[in-house]
Parts: C-alpha cells; structure tokens; sequence
C-alpha cells in the first residue's frame, strides 16, 4: 500500500485530542485509530504489537540474522490531531498533476491561494491532497504514521537487511502530553527519530524551550457611577499586563531562533480575568528571562492594585532537545546522507515548537525530528502531496539501511 492511500484512510478516523481533558488519552476516540494501526501492523509483518491502556500503540521487527548488533532505531508519530481546528468528518480533496495555481476548497470556497502560499508553484506537477476547507486535514501526523507502516511494509516485503526497528504511535502529543507515559525502557530502540516534521528533507534537533502561563485576575466590581477609587476593572488589568510584555516578541514578529509571548486567549469580565500564554525561546536564558518578566509583571501590579490581584502560575512543558542530541551527531549524519543519496536537498532549521522527541532525548531516547511532506497544518489549508510522502517514506528507509551497514 502507498503512504498516501494509508493517510486517506487514517484522516477519516476522527483522533482529535482534548487540552481541558486530564485523562490520559485526553480523548477516547484515540483509540479507534490505535485499534486500525495495530491490526495493521500485525498484517504487514510488525512483531510484538500491542496497545497499552493509555493508547500506546508499540511494534517491533527483529534484526535480520546477522545485524542483531546493529543499533536499533525508533520510528515514532502522533496519532492525535490538533484541537485547533475541526478533526471530525474530514473530506479530502486530490488534484492530479496539480497547475500550481490557486485551488478552491469546496465545502466552503475559501481558496487555497498561491500568494498566501507561495510554495504552492513548487508543487505544480505533482498530485496534491487538501482539505475542503471544512477541517483540517491530519496530515499532522497520520502522514508520519503512513510513512512509518510503508517503510516497515517495504523492508519487510523486499527483506532488505536492517538491525532492530522499533516503532511506536503515541496519543496527544498536540496537547504535549505525546511522551508523557511513554515507556522508552520496553520500547527497545538505541536511538529513534519522530516523523512530524513538514517538508520532505526536513531535519530538526533544536526546539523551543516552552512554558505555559495561566493569569488570573481579581478585580472589584462596584456600580460604574461610583466606581472612582472602588473599582478595579479586571479586563482593564489584563490588557495592562499584556502591555507590560515586550510588544515586538510575538509569534507574528518573529522567525528563526526569535522567541516570543504569545497570549493565546483572554476571557474577562470586570470581577474575573483569565489569560492563557505560552513562552518560548531556543535559548535557555533568554526562555528563562521570560517566566521572569511574565512573574515582574504580577510584583508591579499587585504593587499597584493589592497583593492577590494578580496570580500566575507558570508549567515547564519541554526543553530544547539540543544538548541531548549532539553527543548523537550521527542521528543527523546519516539522515543527510540518506537525503543527499535521493537527491533530496535536506532543510535542517530549528523547529519552532515541539515535538515528542524532544520529551523523549530528555527520557534518554536521542531523538530528532523529520519531515512528512505536509504544510499549513492545524488549520484548512492543510496539505501535502503524494510525491513528497513517497520521498519521506524513502527517507525512512534509507536512514535503516545506513544504520544496517
């Protein structure tokens, strides 16, 4: 089967996690795919495949006879997709030999539009998977674990020499919680890289540094007509605490290594406020400078308004995978050796985000991230082609053939 006739088949399965939710999966239906993958694997040839009660799903291939002392690599993607964006009743669009011009997304007419996407030229010639523009499409990651399941299927069928594969689709890394009962001890692997990445060539061994902040103010609600020196408007305070963040670190000014504050909801009314952030930056003091200048706005305004009016509370949710990585060069070598033997041009740049790997080099499982062929994700205009995941799936398998010899 080809990666892209798995992806149509796994977008259908609605897998759409649940940041409010503290069960673990965050969302039941998670399983519903789990379940397809593991009989799946069991199908193609994986060994030892199981999925454990918190949607785990975990697979091996033996070393062929005479490579068991190979190095044994991880394959891993995320079964959930973003609850950013709808996840349920996901139609597809697939445009053969693509013109590289503007397409129309039928289930709303919201256009896919080159000049937002310029890429889009790029891909002319190729057959190109959309949305309707009704969901998103699930490329993120169901792309990863399509690619994953074909490179096993391929090694297997063609028996092409490998040491230990070890493969495993993981729940709700979109609400970063991917790694969090990831069992690293029994999964097997040496080494392991994630496929959640976008374009094909893509490799990435950096990552933010993040932190979610929650910030709630108390305000004092009295008739506005006699409100002077009584009233404390607690909308009023949130706007003025996000006023005290550097108004030029935010996720639309910023690229490359830049971090930023980005206030991702605000609800108030003048007794209550709420505001949800997250911080991030590549670089460890700079992220630290961060949680400090979020906590230097609370000191001010309570200063001004009365100790408890403004509370924050700051949760770690992972770390820059670099330092864990660079003793492990050779997880980067041999995937820009793979691309470069497929004349792929390999796109090695910081992720500007976060992945499972990243949770999982600190578990000690060196693990960097590559690309699914996918682009725009967590939204509608989601897309990938199918000669991108064909070249992400040959990817795969050359990097296990370099680790075989």
């Amino acid at each position: 089967m080809k990666a892209y006739e798995r992806l149509l088949k796994y977008v259908k399965v609605h897998t759409t996690s649940d940041e409010s939710s503290n069960s673990h999966p965050t969302t039941k239906r998670q399983f519903d795919l789990a379940n397809i993958l593991v009989d799946e694997m069991k199908e193609i040839g994986i060994q030892e495949v199981r999925c454990d009660e918190h949607c785990y799903v975990y697979g091996v291939i033996p070393a062929t006879e005479g490579y068991e002392e190979k190095p044994s690599i991880g394959l891993i993607a995320h079964i959930d997709t973003a609850p950013a964006a709808n996840g349920q009743n996901v139609k597809p669009q697939i445009i053969e030999n693509y013109d590289g011009e503007d397409v129309v997304l039928k289930g709303n007419n919201e256009i896919l539009s080159v000049k937002k996407f310029p890429h889009l030229r790029n891909l002319k010639g190729r057959t190109l998977i959309t949305t309707d523009g009704t969901s998103l499409l699930g490329a993120d990651d169901k792309a990863g674990i399509s690619e994953i399941l074909t490179a096993c299927e391929t090694i297997i069928n063609e028996n092409i020499p490998h040491g230990k594969i070890c493969v495993a689709f993981t729940p709700d890394e979109e609400v970063g919680l991917g790694a969090h009962l990831f069992d690293v001890k029994n999964f097997g692997a040496d080494f392991a890289y994630t496929i959640d990445g976008s374009v094909e060539g893509e490799i990435s061994y950096e990552n933010f540094n993040a932190s979610a902040a929650e910030v709630n103010i108390h305000g004092v609600s009295v008739h506005p007509g006699s409100a002077k020196n009584t009233m404390i408007n607690a909308t009023n305070v949130a706007i003025e605490f996000n006023e005290m963040l550097p108004s030029c670190e935010k996720p639309e000014f910023t690229e490359g290594y830049e971090g930023f504050y980005y206030l991702e909801r605000l609800t108030g009314s003048t007794e209550h406020a709420t505001m949800n952030y997250i911080l991030r930056d590549h670089d460890s003091a700079k992220f630290e400078n961060k949680k400090s200048t979020i906590l230097l706005a609370e000191k001010l305004l309570n200063e001004k308004y009365g100790e408890g009016t403004v509370r924050v509370n700051i949760k770690e949710q992972y770390k820059n995978m670099v330092e864990n990585i660079k003793p492990c060069m050779h997880l980067i070598d041999n995937a820009l050796e793979a691309m470069k033997s497929l004349d792929v041009t390999p796109v090695v740049e910081p992720i500007r985000g976060g992945t499972d790997g990243a949770t999982l080099s600190y578990m000690g499982l060196p693990c960097p991230n590559l690309g699914t062929g996918g682009y725009a994700f967590h939204g509608e205009f989601e897309h990938i082609t199918v000669e991108g995941m064909d070249i992400c799936t040959n990817i795969i398998i050359e990097i296990l053939k370099r680790y075989a010899h």
